[in-house]
Order: structure tokens, then sequence, then C-alpha cells
């Protein structure tokens, strides 16, 4: 059984925001290969589809604490936490570029640093996506819970497309193949 999680923050304020890049990947992931509607579990504090052997979760608690909801998660569906794919936006990747890793360091994500405080290892799959603008934000808390601008929804939208192709073919062939399809 594999787990695909999608981060961001629940609230509809935070829906089209940076922040919530992973969010709108598993949703367009969820549409795209025919997943069912996502329903709330409250117990793992997480909205959830499910087909076959593949699971997909959107946290519901706030990115800093996501952590929380993927341990609850981890634990009730009993996975190994290679069996793990974090979709997550990223402000050190250049806007729309998608990277695909494992076992690394959070890179100051928070959302990721709480997953890994909270399993205890950094042994899982993120599939990061380039949030970065061309000038140094001021306060980067407030620049990543702003909505993109009409010139970066252009960008966004292809990454998004080029992130679903990308976890399609890790679930059908493999970590190694997306990997070396996609970080070019």
């Amino acid at each position: 059984m594999k787990i695909i999680i999608g981060l961001g923050n629940p609230e509809k304020k935070h829906e089209s925001t940076r922040h919530n890049l992973g969010r709108l990947i598993i949703k367009s992931f969820q549409k795209k290969v025919g997943f069912p509607d996502f329903e709330l579990k409250k117990k793992m504090k997480a909205l959830i589809s499910k087909k076959g052997k593949t699971i997909l979760a959107l946290p519901e608690t706030f990115m800093n604490a996501s952590g929380k909801s993927v341990k609850l998660l981890v634990k009730n569906y009993k996975l190994k936490t290679n069996n793990i794919v974090v979709v997550h936006d990223d402000f050190a990747l250049e806007l729309g570029k998608l990277r695909i890793s494992k076992n690394r360091s959070s890179g100051g994500h928070k959302g990721i640093q709480s997953i890994i405080n909270e399993l205890k290892t950094k042994d899982f799959i993120r599939f990061r996506i380039g949030i970065k603008p061309k000038r140094q934000p001021k306060n980067l808390d407030k620049f990543v819970l702003k909505k993109f601008t009409k010139q970066e929804k252009e960008v966004i939208k292809k990454a998004i497309k080029e992130c679903v192709k990308a976890l399609e073919l890790e679930l059908k062939q493999g970590l190694e193949k997306a990997m070396n399809e996609y970080n070019k």
C-alpha cells in the first residue's frame, strides 16, 4: 500500500495559495486518475480518497503541524515510511520546477520538518514544486500564504500537470524511473 499526501492548509481562504500547492496537485491527480471523492476521517485528521492499494490524503491540520496527521495515517494504515509520498511547495526551487527526492532534510520547510519530527525519520519520498519568486520577498511566511499572480498561475498550471504525470509514473514504474524522467 502507498499513500500520497498533499501538504497545505485546510481552510478555504488558503485554497489557492502557494503553500497549498501540494493539495492542489493531489486534487488534480484524484480527478485525472479517477479516485473517489475525498472523505473526512477525523481520527486521522485528514481527507482520504482510496483506490486499490493507493491512498490520497490531504491533512486537515495546518501546514506546520502536518506531521501529526501523517503519523496517524501511517499508524492507521500500518505503512512503512518508504511507501509515503509527500507533495509540497518548495521555496528553494524556481517557480514550477519539479524535483523528486528521498531521505532528505526539510530544507527549512516547516510542514516537512513536522513530518520528520513525528515519524522520527526522513526516509520518505518527496515531490517538491518550486514557488521561488524572481525577487526575494520581505516576509517569507506572508509570501507563501499569498495567491499566485496571473503570470505565476500559467507556470503553476503546467507544473501541476507535470507533477500529476510524474506521480502516475512513480506509481506504475517506481521511484527511480520517475526521478530519471523528471529530475532534469
